[in-house]
């Protein structure tokens, strides 16, 4: 058996755990919001027509923000579709996603279902084909309290109170050639910087998110973020990243490494942010808003790409094994650990659409394999996070050369005690784990979980809801040392507090 150790204090802090960190993403695309939040006459649809179960589950998994209509869709969107009475609201064309939207649900809508569920609201304005002036009427309609033509309007539509959206999106992946209003770098940092400044004119103190590189293999990263970032830094907050992770050609040990590239993609953006804000003599420090995240087999997609004018098709409706689990907690210990620069994280999707919750149209809704580790590290990760020394055998790949086999991050808190999350991504051989915890005085394991099979691509269905779930996992600790096995291709969360 391999064997590896972590070394840990609680005087190691890297920043706080951040609540935001813990966000999905609803877009009109495929059945996220049609049979997915939004399904009147469900069996436990509400009164607006939002799933009663979906709901639960969205609370279950700890969601703390939610990005909001789009994604690619939000690119070709006319916000005023989606408000006022349902049935005087157009149907267009969605381009983005080759499929008809409805408007069934719009700015309303969703910011009641947040409210439903608890959530805070991060909305994108379309800076595709359109700009400044439709950002600053969204903006008067969703924050404006009254006395003006579109607060008024909100008002005679259903919300007397503001909206109160704090977090904006100035626009989304508009360095790819696939987005609906494509711009180069200093087009579109041009739009963006002037749009910012509008918006603070309205309200000086939103939070606003310019758009950063769609993933860290585009051709102008780096180049990009440098451009916008000088034409925007005095008026935005965060600089957005997006990533998506699959198995290509059958290479799982890359795959499961995926948190590799998540680090390298944080760290250049984070410092390429760094270098402009030098360049411009700013004491300003820009934070990375990483709103696009997760396992997305994405050459599915793009090898039966939708041919029909439909509305909700079902699309990106990956079904997701243990393996997926593991990189998506993973990953999340790769955003942890970057507490002190990423503000914002945003799992993407919430449900149906490549997501950690399904739903069967006027069916059960169910946990993916997915939903797991989110919810966890949701529930569990408070107070610091903690820079974790890994001492670990490590694991060849083709992608990213040899990498550890155990990679973790840990949080600590007065009241939660500490939390190590931990994977072993080796495809074959268990690990043995030491954790030296003197450090902490005295303490207990209070909970330890973990996330394995012994058949790595079992799955959940509405069939089998549960065939995949946490299990308790051996971990000890004796003489201030914690002990715990960690089988090949697993993800552990373990918990410990003083005793008494």
């Amino acid at each position: 058996m391999l064997t590896a150790s972590l070394a840990l204090s609680p005087d190691h802090v890297v920043g706080p755990v951040r609540r935001r960190l813990f966000g999905s993403f609803v877009e009109h695309l495929g059945r996220c919001v049609r049979t997915g939040i939004h399904e009147p006459g469900h069996p436990t649809a509400d009164e607006d027509g939002f799933r009663g179960d979906v709901l639960e589950l969205t609370r279950e998994l700890g969601v703390s923000v939610v990005r909001y209509p789009g994604g690619n869709f939000v690119s070709g969107y006319r916000w005023e579709d989606g408000v006022g009475p349902v049935a005087s609201r157009p149907t267009r064309r969605d381009l983005a996603w080759r499929s008809i939207e409805d408007n069934a649900v719009g700015l309303d809508e969703f910011a009641r279902w947040a409210r439903k569920a608890g959530v805070e609201v991060m909305y994108a304005v379309n800076l595709g084909t359109r700009g400044v002036a439709e950002a600053l009427d969204v903006h008067e309609y969703a924050n404006h309290e009254g006395g003006t033509h579109l607060s008024e309007l909100r008002r005679a539509n259903g919300s007397p109170e503001p909206h109160g959206v704090r977090l904006w999106c100035l626009g989304n992946e508009m360095d790819g050639p696939w987005q609906t209003g494509h711009k180069t770098a200093h087009e579109y940092g041009r739009l963006a910087a002037e749009t910012a400044r509008a918006l603070r004119q309205a309200e000086p103190d939103l939070e606003l998110v310019a758009c950063g590189s769609s993933n860290s293999a585009m051709p102008t990263f780096g180049a990009w973020e440098d451009t916008v970032l000088a034409l925007t830094y005095d008026q935005v907050d965060h600089i957005s990243l997006h990533a998506y992770y699959e198995p290509l050609d059958g290479d799982v040990a890359s795959f499961l490494a995926s948190a590799v590239d998540m680090d390298y993609f944080i760290e250049r953006v984070a410092a390429t942010a760094d270098a402009v804000g030098a360049r411009l003599k700013s004491d300003k420090r820009i934070t990375l808003s990483f709103d696009e995240w997760n396992v997305w087999y994405l050459s599915r997609f793009q090898a039966d790409p939708p041919t029909e004018w439909r509305v909700a098709p079902p699309l990106l409706e990956d079904v997701y094994d243990v393996t997926d689990a593991v990189v998506v907690g993973n990953l999340l210990i790769s955003l942890l650990r970057h507490s002190d620069r990423v503000a914002v994280a945003c799992q993407a999707q919430l449900v149906n659409v490549i997501a950690p919750i399904r739903a069967e149209p006027g069916g059960p809704a169910w946990r993916q394999t997915t939903f797991h580790p989110f919810a966890l590290t949701s529930r569990l990760a408070a107070g610091d996070v903690l820079r974790v020394a890994v001492d670990s055998p490590t694991v060849p790949t083709a992608r990213y050369g040899d990498v550890p086999a155990v990679d973790a991050v840990a949080t600590h808190s007065a009241d939660g005690g500490t939390v190590l999350f931990v994977v072993n991504r080796h495809l074959s051989e268990p690990v043995e784990l030491t954790v030296p915890l003197a450090a902490l005085g005295e303490v207990e394991v209070v909970e330890a979980w973990g996330l394995h099979d012994e058949d790595t691509t079992a799955t959940n269905s509405a069939a089998e809801p549960d065939r995949v779930t946490p299990t308790p996992s051996s971990a000890t600790v004796v003489d201030g040392v914690l002990r715990a096995t960690l089988p090949p291709v697993s993800w552990h969360v373990i918990r410990v507090a003083r005793r008494g």
